[in-house]
């Protein structure tokens, strides 16, 4: 006997399959929850019809389905406002509504506030499941398809469980075009990385939303911070950068100068500053921000937070204010100390009311620091208590997500340094680390086209362009381009991060100093980078996983880093998961044509060829060895290239790349903040 189902008959311009929380467990790797946009209103749909709360439903943006039921059933529609009728006749949304068999349920496009709508039906909706999630993740091409539905398509239906029940008021939250949104202090504020006048500007000013918005983030326009430092240092010209670090969904992160909310469907790791993290109960309201919504940051207490498991009252979403008398006062810092041998300073900071973020030493790219988060991460992960759900590691940081249900920052920073004083030296360490080789089209022409767009849709007059690699060489004081491209392709490249951009991305740096180029990243980022496009941002090199927004300075293409056909095999990837690298793997390049390229590329998306893998180990005592060894030649080549940054610093200064003037879109010639 079929299973009953629903026919998309009309899908409206974006409907996709989300459970909640969606796509647990997987941050470190650069898989991003997913999961609705505005949880609130899925969760509240569901309970409506009897389902769990976080059954799979629909979202829509923008505008909703027209759909056919060949069962009599229940369903609810609930968040922005829209038109619903059934077979004809209007029906109400936040309400249970009876369809009979071979009912038609039409919605229609938000009506003046909001952006998205969801759709909840009695047994929840029966997608393939992708990572333990039926939830789609659309860049990635996954859960449920992998894409947004269209016309013909099939849902089949679960079998209902619970009664449904009406909704009532207090619960039903208050979607307009002004907002205030709780947000905790930190992870990164005043007075290490932004002036206190900043931060004061951020809470007293209101921004405004801009047309680039998605389930990756929402850009903002306002103030331009005057920023506590000159550069990010070895992580870039720009005082926004800095050394990769996890990143929390709610984070206002600092892409340059512009803003970004940071969405459920944005990047595990970056190379940017977030000043505050808008609260787990107040994320929903990122989902229903639209063009020209005006929005003003709130200062809360994590500790008095509204709950993210509430739905009612507690929520407090059922009014549009934010009451709150201040926040913690504490720039985010919740402990500053030094490691269990004494040799290190750490400073575990707050990174929203749901993550605790642990960063060693100071702002410089050691890989000494790296091999010290990776025991921490081994210990943690070895004693994890109740309430921890994801361990992500950056480049000098450890991140730790947290049930603010089951526990709460005082918490997790007693037993942090609990586990922290029982680590000793790191210098004696021995990691697994393989060797991969894989190809690079220098210069490929999808990079070319990637920066044409930059050129022609945000920025066309920014230092880095035409050329990414002429940046580069002229960033770091080389003779030619082949220089470039000689030193990318003597370095060996050991992986620090995955998921910098998303599905198994690395991040990764040379092992020897001697050969990290050094830039700065895009600002404001682009909007469209090819999947698997190779480039360098501060010091660090990166393989784009997917199609997406990126920052880096591009260089080459190669081919994936991911398995899109998991749980099918492909070469070189391991059965049990669907990305190529682990942690501390050496990465090195051999040249190919662009031609060539693309017929690796499909061989690897057919299951055919092979990767050059071969196992081996870094010893951290070995490295030191090295270090002083060479410490002369590398003292040597630093000063050359510091030189070179310093000249590039200057003539930024002089045009006004760093200061107050303004850049304009190529587009709309409007400021760029």
């Amino acid at each position: 006997m079929a299973s009953p189902s629903i026919t998309v008959l009309r899908p409206g311009p974006s409907t996709t399959v989300q459970d909640w929380p969606g796509r647990i467990g997987y941050w470190q790797v650069g898989v991003p929850p997913s999961g609705p946009m505005d949880d609130l209103s899925l969760r509240l749909a569901n309970l409506a019809v009897g389902n769990a709360e976080g059954a799979p439903g629909l979202e829509a943006t923008m505008a909703g389905p027209t759909l056919g039921f060949d069962e009599a059933t229940v369903v609810c529609v609930t968040g922005a406002p829209v038109s619903v009728t059934l077979d004809g006749v209007p029906a109400r949304q936040w309400a249970p509504i009876a369809v009979p068999e071979g009912g038609v349920l039409e919605i229609g496009a938000v009506q003046g506030v909001g952006m998205r709508i969801y759709i909840a039906v009695a047994g929840g909706i029966e997608a393939e499941a992708y990572l333990g999630s039926r939830s789609t993740f659309t860049l990635g091409k996954f859960g449920a398809g992998g894409r947004a539905l269209a016309a013909g398509d099939r849902l089949d239906l679960g079998t209902p469980g619970g009664r449904p029940r009406r909704l009532t008021d207090e619960e039903i939250p208050s979607i307009g075009h002004e907002w205030r949104l709780a947000v905790t202090e930190g992870p990164h504020g005043a007075p290490e990385f932004f002036t206190r006048a900043d931060i004061e500007s951020l809470y007293e000013a209101t921004y405004l939303v801009d047309h680039n918005l998605d389930r990756t983030g929402v850009r903002l326009v306002g103030p331009k911070p005057q920023w506590a430092r000159p550069d990010g240092g070895e992580a870039g010209l720009h005082p926004s950068n800095i050394h990769d670090t996890p990143y929390s969904v709610g984070a206002l992160d600092f892409t340059g100068d512009t803003p970004i909310l940071l969405g459920p469907d944005g990047p595990s790791l970056g190379g940017f500053v977030c000043p505050v993290t808008v609260t787990s109960a107040d994320r929903w309201k990122l989902g229903q921000l639209t063009p020209g919504d005006r929005v003003r940051f709130v200062p809360v207490r994590a500790s008095a937070a509204a709950p993210l498991a509430a739905l009612g009252t507690s929520r407090r979403a059922a009014s549009p204010v934010v009451r709150s008398p201040r926040g913690d006062g504490d720039d985010g810092v919740l402990h500053r100390g030094v490691t269990g041998d004494g040799t290190t300073s750490m400073t575990l900071r707050r990174s929203g009311d749901d993550n605790l973020l642990v960063e060693y030493g100071t702002m410089t790219l050691d890989l000494v620091l790296r091999a010290r988060v990776h025991a921490l991460h081994t210990a943690i992960d070895a004693h994890r208590p109740r309430g921890i759900i994801d361990l992500t590691p950056g480049i000098r940081s450890l991140q730790v997500k947290f049930d603010a249900a089951l526990t709460d920052h005082q918490a997790m920073t007693a037993f942090v340094l609990d586990i922290e004083s029982a680590q000793g030296p790191v210098d004696q360490l021995v990691l697994p680390s393989r060797s991969v080789r894989l190809p690079l089209s220098w210069d490929d022409p999808t990079i070319r086209l990637a920066i044409e767009r930059y050129q022609n849709g945000v920025r066309d007059d920014a230092p880095w362009c035409p050329s990414n690699i002429e940046f580069i060489r002229r960033m770091n004081g080389l003779e030619s381009q082949q220089e470039v491209f000689d030193i990318v392709h003597a370095a060996s490249y050991l992986v620090l991060g995955l998921g910098d951009v998303y599905l198994g991305a690395p991040v990764a740096t040379p092992v020897d100093p001697r050969h990290r180029v050094v830039t700065t990243k895009y600002n404001p980022a682009r909007t469209w980078t090819p999947e698997n496009a190779v480039g360098i941002g501060g010091a660090y090199l990166c393989i784009y996983g997917m199609e997406g927004p990126g920052g880096y300075q591009l260089m080459g293409r190669t081919t994936q880093v991911w398995n899109h056909r998991f749980p099918l095999s492909a070469p070189g990837f391991e059965p049990q998961h669907p990305w190529l690298l682990r942690f501390f793997d050496q990465v090195s390049w051999y040249p190919v044509s662009s031609d060539e390229l693309t017929d690796l590329r499909a061989d690897v998306a057919a299951g055919r060829g092979t990767v050059d893998i071969t196992d081996g180990e870094f010893r951290i005592a070995d490295h030191l060895a090295f270090l002083a060894r060479e410490a002369d030649d590398i003292a040597a080549v630093r000063q050359r290239m510091t030189a070179a940054r310093n000249e590039e610093r200057a003539r930024w200064e002089a045009s006004g790349e760093i200061g107050a003037r303004k850049k304009r879109c190529a587009t709309t010639g409007q400021e760029v903040a």
